[in-house]
Protein backbone atom coordinates (compact mmCIF):
# COMPACT_ATOMS: atom_id res chain seq x y z
CA UNK A 1 0.00 0.00 0.00
CA UNK A 2 1.54 3.39 -0.99
CA UNK A 3 2.37 5.89 1.72
CA UNK A 4 -0.31 8.48 2.05
CA UNK A 5 0.52 11.82 0.49
CA UNK A 6 -0.53 14.80 2.59
CA UNK A 7 -3.19 16.88 0.90
CA UNK A 8 -1.80 20.01 -0.65
CA UNK A 9 -3.80 23.16 -0.11
CA UNK A 10 -3.45 25.79 -2.78
CA UNK A 11 -4.72 29.29 -2.44
CA UNK A 12 -5.29 31.46 -5.43
CA UNK A 13 -6.50 34.84 -6.55
CA UNK A 14 -8.06 35.78 -9.89
CA UNK A 15 -5.85 37.11 -12.66
CA UNK A 16 -4.74 40.73 -12.05
CA UNK A 17 -5.54 40.49 -8.32
CA UNK A 18 -2.78 40.68 -5.70
CA UNK A 19 -2.46 38.27 -2.81
CA UNK A 20 -1.86 39.20 0.83
CA UNK A 21 -2.61 37.11 3.93
CA UNK A 22 -5.99 35.37 3.38
CA UNK A 23 -7.33 37.91 0.85
CA UNK A 24 -7.02 38.99 -2.77
CA UNK A 25 -7.02 42.66 -3.79
CA UNK A 26 -7.94 44.42 -7.00
CA UNK A 27 -6.79 47.99 -7.58
CA UNK A 28 -9.22 49.65 -9.98
CA UNK A 29 -7.94 52.79 -11.68
CA UNK A 30 -9.46 52.24 -15.15
CA UNK A 31 -12.75 54.06 -14.59
CA UNK A 32 -13.43 56.43 -11.69
CA UNK A 33 -16.72 55.61 -9.96
CA UNK A 34 -18.83 56.92 -7.08
CA UNK A 35 -18.62 54.99 -3.79
CA UNK A 36 -21.86 53.09 -4.53
CA UNK A 37 -20.76 52.31 -8.09
CA UNK A 38 -17.39 51.14 -6.74
CA UNK A 39 -19.07 48.78 -4.27
CA UNK A 40 -21.35 47.47 -7.05
CA UNK A 41 -18.30 46.94 -9.28
CA UNK A 42 -16.60 44.93 -6.51
CA UNK A 43 -19.83 42.95 -5.86
CA UNK A 44 -19.94 42.05 -9.54
CA UNK A 45 -16.56 40.34 -9.04
CA UNK A 46 -17.75 38.47 -5.89
CA UNK A 47 -15.84 40.95 -3.72
CA UNK A 48 -16.43 44.13 -1.69
CA UNK A 49 -14.64 47.41 -1.17
CA UNK A 50 -11.55 46.75 0.92
CA UNK A 51 -11.76 46.43 4.70
CA UNK A 52 -8.45 47.42 6.32
CA UNK A 53 -7.97 46.25 9.88
CA UNK A 54 -4.21 45.97 10.45
CA UNK A 55 -1.12 48.12 9.87
CA UNK A 56 0.35 45.26 7.79
CA UNK A 57 -2.66 45.25 5.49
CA UNK A 58 -2.58 49.06 5.17
CA UNK A 59 1.15 48.90 4.31
CA UNK A 60 0.65 46.12 1.73
CA UNK A 61 -2.15 48.06 0.05
CA UNK A 62 -0.35 51.40 -0.08
CA UNK A 63 2.72 49.75 -1.67
CA UNK A 64 0.46 48.82 -4.60
CA UNK A 65 -1.17 52.23 -5.14
CA UNK A 66 -0.35 55.11 -7.45
CA UNK A 67 -0.09 58.48 -5.70
CA UNK A 68 -1.90 60.28 -8.54
CA UNK A 69 -5.16 58.49 -7.58
CA UNK A 70 -7.41 58.47 -4.52
CA UNK A 71 -9.09 55.13 -3.78
CA UNK A 72 -12.44 54.41 -2.16
CA UNK A 73 -12.29 51.86 0.65
CA UNK A 74 -15.20 50.04 2.30
CA UNK A 75 -15.64 52.43 5.22
CA UNK A 76 -18.64 54.76 5.39
CA UNK A 77 -20.68 56.81 7.85
CA UNK A 78 -24.38 56.14 7.15
CA UNK A 79 -25.77 58.99 9.25
CA UNK A 80 -23.03 61.65 9.24
CA UNK A 81 -22.53 61.23 13.01
CA UNK A 82 -19.08 59.56 13.01
CA UNK A 83 -20.68 56.10 13.21
CA UNK A 84 -18.18 54.51 10.82
CA UNK A 85 -19.09 51.10 9.38
CA UNK A 86 -17.31 48.59 7.16
CA UNK A 87 -19.19 47.16 4.17
CA UNK A 88 -18.72 43.57 5.40
CA UNK A 89 -19.92 44.34 8.95
CA UNK A 90 -16.41 44.04 10.43
CA UNK A 91 -16.47 46.15 13.63
CA UNK A 92 -14.80 49.55 13.17
CA UNK A 93 -11.70 49.67 15.37
CA UNK A 94 -10.39 53.18 16.06
CA UNK A 95 -6.98 51.76 17.05
CA UNK A 96 -6.63 50.24 13.56
CA UNK A 97 -7.71 53.38 11.72
CA UNK A 98 -5.28 55.28 9.50
CA UNK A 99 -6.84 58.74 9.27
CA UNK A 100 -4.78 61.70 8.14
CA UNK A 101 -4.32 64.24 10.95
CA UNK A 102 -7.48 66.32 11.22
CA UNK A 103 -9.67 63.68 9.55
CA UNK A 104 -12.50 62.87 9.45
CA UNK A 105 -13.30 66.54 9.05
CA UNK A 106 -16.77 67.00 7.50
CA UNK A 107 -19.98 65.26 8.58
CA UNK A 108 -21.26 65.59 4.99
CA UNK A 109 -18.35 63.52 3.71
CA UNK A 110 -19.61 60.05 4.55
CA UNK A 111 -17.30 57.81 2.50
CA UNK A 112 -13.58 57.20 2.91
CA UNK A 113 -10.72 57.43 0.43
CA UNK A 114 -7.14 56.33 0.78
CA UNK A 115 -4.94 59.09 -0.61
CA UNK A 116 -1.69 61.06 -0.40
CA UNK A 117 -2.43 64.76 -0.03
CA UNK A 118 0.25 66.87 -1.69
CA UNK A 119 1.12 68.68 1.54
CA UNK A 120 1.32 65.50 3.65
CA UNK A 121 3.30 63.08 1.48
CA UNK A 122 2.05 59.87 3.15
CA UNK A 123 -0.90 57.54 2.57
CA UNK A 124 -3.86 57.82 4.90
CA UNK A 125 -7.63 57.94 5.15
CA UNK A 126 -9.69 60.98 4.31
CA UNK A 127 -13.45 61.40 4.50
CA UNK A 128 -14.88 62.30 1.10
CA UNK A 129 -18.16 62.88 -0.68
CA UNK A 130 -19.69 59.57 -1.75
CA UNK A 131 -20.92 61.02 -5.07
CA UNK A 132 -17.42 62.01 -6.22
CA UNK A 133 -15.73 59.64 -8.67
CA UNK A 134 -12.54 57.95 -7.50
CA UNK A 135 -10.52 54.82 -8.08
CA UNK A 136 -11.19 51.91 -5.70
CA UNK A 137 -9.81 48.79 -4.06
CA UNK A 138 -11.78 45.54 -3.98
CA UNK A 139 -11.12 42.64 -1.60
CA UNK A 140 -12.19 39.00 -1.59
CA UNK A 141 -11.17 36.01 0.47
CA UNK A 142 -8.70 33.69 -1.25
CA UNK A 143 -10.03 30.52 -2.81
CA UNK A 144 -8.50 27.38 -1.32
CA UNK A 145 -8.17 24.25 -3.40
Amino acid sequence: MPASVPEKVWSCCPRDWKSFSSSCYYFSTDKPRTWNESEENCSGMAAHLVVIDTREEQDFITKNLQTKFAYFIGLFDPDGQNHWRWVDQTPYNQSAAFWHIGEPSDMNERCVILNVPIHRGAWGWNDAFCHESQSSICEMKKVYL
